[in-house]
Order: structure tokens, then C-alpha cells, then sequence
């Protein structure tokens, strides 16, 4: 018989990865709630009016479609399903997908509860996201956003908040990062420079890959969207800008002098500098033009975080948006937000072994017990334990001591407090480390005094 697996791109998590992964929400949680932020859930499945045509077309290809229930074939014709029209038929057979990110419902729930949520709107949301993308290393059709958004407030205070956000997570994380930051506003400014302005769009999906294809694969892609050689050639400076943040934002000042928009952008980014400066943010922060974010919705800072010890793509990311609550009907709504990903994240402590220990201590104390009456002596001490918030948890069956400590052992409980005969008769038990191997007989109040 054929074992069962899982779809490709998506994980099970054992209890000690389970422990480790609390530990990042956990953490991430904290800081969120340490700023001011509350939690909101929404559903995973969202009306395919909801999400189409909010992510570009690439990002309409990767959403999961969820066939209608019942008969999903009643409405469509014979023709249609001999066209073979796979795009006419899914709007047919399919009023509902997965969601692709949590900004778009995010956008979607602050329209629907206009009238009872107070502005600016400071939300935080951990739930999964699906992408229909081909897996591979550090990438997922199934994994974990950590979003912070602040909707309804157009003040560059919220962007230092974001970035004293991500400061503070991966300080308590242990990772060392980068912050690459960058303001859509100086990418239109830089297509309007170059006589391009209405291909904005396709300049940025190309720049973004810059990290990944190389200078010149990017020229090649730019050129093959119809973009004149002598505006790409307009283009090289700019991608190849060096030297600290201020130098680069003072040749940026030379080259979009006549862009008012691009102009906008260097003062946003100057702010937000001289923000992060005067809180001496302790995190590397470097201003990268080839940072473009493909996504349509960002018109003002962008961020993206990359962990310096390590290979990987980005593990945070996002940007300021001002009209993403438009599509649903509510104009003039500024936003900016991050999202953590928590799958990237989490794969990149695994590899450089930052989890502590006590991440993975779930139960501190296992009752080792050998008949009946045993068990019976052990519950009121495991009762006063739980009481006092010790997990505690006794093994349910007479069996071999030897058993009963690999068990422990096996998930990393550090004590162990065997009963028998003697014990019961003293009133006490045998404490162990599991770590050094000392043993000691304790009353109920010295347990407990050693367990907390």
C-alpha cells in the first residue's frame, strides 16, 4: 500500500518544530502588541472578486481557485468546455480562492468595518497564505505572513515605527539584517526621466530581479517590453548608484531634478533617515534602488530585509500604499505595512541553530510511576503543579523505568520525579535532572519552589 504524502510546497510540523515556530510568533507577537497594534483574523477563502487583479497579472496565474460546491460543471455550456478556455471556465466554475496575501483582505475588512474600527487603524494579523508557485528552497505554496499595517494615516512616523519593529524582532531573534529601503515615487521618477513613464510597471518587475538574474538579464528583460535602447542605456547610472545612503539620495537630486514626483520620493526617504538616525536604530540601513517590490499596489517606502548570515531571499517585506482600500470603494486611505515571513524566517534559524532551549521544553516534569497506587499518589502532586502553571505530565501506564525515561528524554523533559513504594511512604518523591543526573528526595512545597 502506497504511503500518504503531502502536496508539494507545503510542511508538516513536528511538536518540537511546532515549539520552535511558537517561539517566532511568539516573539513577533510581542513586539506588535509593544507598539500598539491589535489582532485580526480573516478567512482563507475570499471571493475571487475580492483578490483578482490586485497582484498583477503574475500574481492572478498564482492564486488558488476553489471549484464552486456541488455541481460546478451545471452552468457551463458544451462549447465552453470544448474551448478549452481555461480562464472563461474558472470564472464559471469557480467564485472563491485561497488568498494570496493578507493586505488585500486586510484592504477588504477595513471597508466592510468602516463604521467600527477608529483610525489610524493599527492591526496585526498571523494567519497562511497560498501561492500556486513551483517550490524550492525557501519558497512555499503553503506559509505564515506576520502583517503590521497602519491604515489612515499619511505620516512618515508610522515607516520609523516599522523599521523599529523589525530593529527589535530580529534583535530579540538573534539575526543579523539588512533593511534595503527604497520609494516607488523615485522609481516613476526615473521612468518619467527616461521618457517612460506608462511602462513603470514592467521596469520595476524587472528590477526587482536584479538580485537574482543580474544587471544584464534585467537590460534584456526591460528591452524585450519595447522599452528603446537609449532610454535603458538612460537607465544603467541609476542601477549602478554607490556610496552611503546620503550620497546616493545627492546624485539622485542631479538625475531627477525635473521630476517633481522623484523629487517627493528623495524627501520621504531623507525623513525617514533622519528619523531612524535620531533613535539610533542599531540595524544596518541601506537605501537600494533595484529594490521595486513587483507588487502594484506600493506608492511611496519600500522595504525588503535580507538576513546577512545566511542564503536566503527576502524574510521581511512592504511598503506604503495609498490607494489600496480604492478598489473596494474607499478613496483617500493611506497605508504602510510589513510582512514577516515566518517560513523563511524560521528556516533561517534552523540553520544557524538560534533556537534557546527552552523552546522546545514543553512539559518540565514527567511523574515516572510503577503500579496503581502509584498513580493514584502521583495526580494530587501533578494537580498542585498544573496549579501553579509547571506542565506537568505523568506517564499513563505501569512500565519499565527504562521506558519511561527515554520518553522523557525523548522530549526533552528536563526533570523526572519517580514514585515507589519508599516515596509514597516518606510522602515525598525521587526528583531527577534529566541533564546532570542528580537525584534528591522532595516534599510537594520543595517541587514545587524547584520547578518555578
Amino acid at each position: 500500500m502506497q504511503k500518504p504524502s503531502i502536496p508539494k510546497g507545503t510542511r508538516d510540523f513536528t511538536p518540537q518544530e511546532m515549539a520552535n515556530r511558537n517561539y517566532i510568533f511568539n516573539t513577533i507577537k510581542d513586539v506588535f502588541c509593544l507598539y500598539g497594534f491589535q489582532q485580526i483574523e480573516t478567512p482563507a477563502m475570499e471571493n475571487l472578486s475580492t483578490l483578482m487583479g490586485k497582484y498583477g497579472e503574475e500574481g492572478d496565474k498564482l492564486l488558488f481557485k476553489v471549484l464552486n460546491s456541488g455541481d460546478f460543471i451545471s452552468g457551463t455550456s458544451e462549447t465552453e468546455l470544448l474551448e478549452r478556455n481555461s480562464t472563461k471556465l474558472t470564472n464559471k466554475i469557480s467564485e472563491k480562492g485561497l488568498r494570496y496575501d493578507l493586505t488585500v483582505p486586510f484592504a477588504r475588512f477595513v471597508v466592510q468595518h468602516q463604521n467600527e474600527i477608529s483610525f489610524p487603524f493599527k492591526r496585526y494579523q498571523i494567519q497562511p497564505v497560498w501561492r500556486a508557485d513551483r517550490p524550492q528552497k525557501g519558497r512555499y505554496r503553503e506559509f505564515y505572513q506576520c502583517d503590521v499595517d497602519v491604515l489612515g494615516s499619511d505620516s512618515l512616523l508610522n515607516e520609523l515605527e516599522l523599521i523599529q519593529i523589525v530593529d527589535e524582532v530580529y534583535r530579540r531573534l538573534k539575526i543579523n539584517v539588512v533593511v534595503k529601503i527604497n520609494n516607488r515615487k523615485i522609481l516613476s521618477g526615473i521612468a518619467d526621466i527616461i521618457g517612460e513613464a506608462e511602462k513603470i510597471t514592467d521596469i520595476t518587475v524587472a528590477i526587482d530581479k536584479m538580485d537574482k538574474i543580474g544587471l544584464e538579464k534585467v537590460n534584456e528583460e526591460i528591452a524585450s517590453k519595447g522599452i528603446p535602447a537609449e532610454a535603458i542605456a538612460k537607465l544603467q547610472p541609476i542601477l549602478k548608484l554607490s556610496g552611503s545612503n546620503a550620497e546616493k539620495l545627492n546624485q539622485l537630486k542631479v538625475v531627477l531634478a525635473h521630476s517633481e514626483v522623484g523629487m517627493k520620493g528623495i524627501t520621504e526617504l531623507e525623513t525617514i533617515f533622519g528619523l531612524c538616525e535620531a533613535m539610533k536604530i542599531q540595524t544596518q540601513i541601506e537605501l537600494d534602488l533595484t529594490l521595486a517590490r513587483g507588487l502594484n499596489y506600493y506608492t511611496g517606502a519600500i522595504f525588503e530585509v535580507k538576513a546577512l548570515d545566511v542564503e536566503m531571499g527576502s524574510i521581511t517585506g512592504g511598503g506604503r500604499y495609498d490607494n489600496l482600500t480604492g478598489v473596494f470603494g474607499l478613496e483617500g486611505v493611506s497605508g504602510v505595512g510589513i510582512s514577516f515571513g515566518a517560513d523563511r524566517i524560521y528556516d533561517v534559524l534552523n540553520q544557524l541553530e538560534l533556537y534557546p532551549e527552552t523552546s522546545t521544553e514543553q512539559t518540565k516534569i514527567l511523574f515516572v510511576s510503577f503500579g496503581e497506587k502509584e498513580l493514584l499518589y502521583c495526580l494530587p502532586w501533578l494537580s498542585a503543579l498544573r496549579t501553579k502553571g509547571v506542565n506537568a505530565e505523568i506517564y499513563p501506564e505501569p512500565a519499565k523505568m527504562k521506558k519511561q525515561l527515554s520518553y522523557a528524554d525523548n522530549k526533552c523533559i528536563p526533570f523526572v520525579a519517580i514514585v515507589g513504594v519508599t516515596e509514597m511512604n516518606g510522602g515525598k518523591v525521587m526528583l531527577k535532572n534529566m541533564k546532570t543526573g542528580e537525584q534528591a528526595l522532595v516534599s510537594i512545597d520543595e517541587l514545587i519552589e524547584k520547578m518555578l
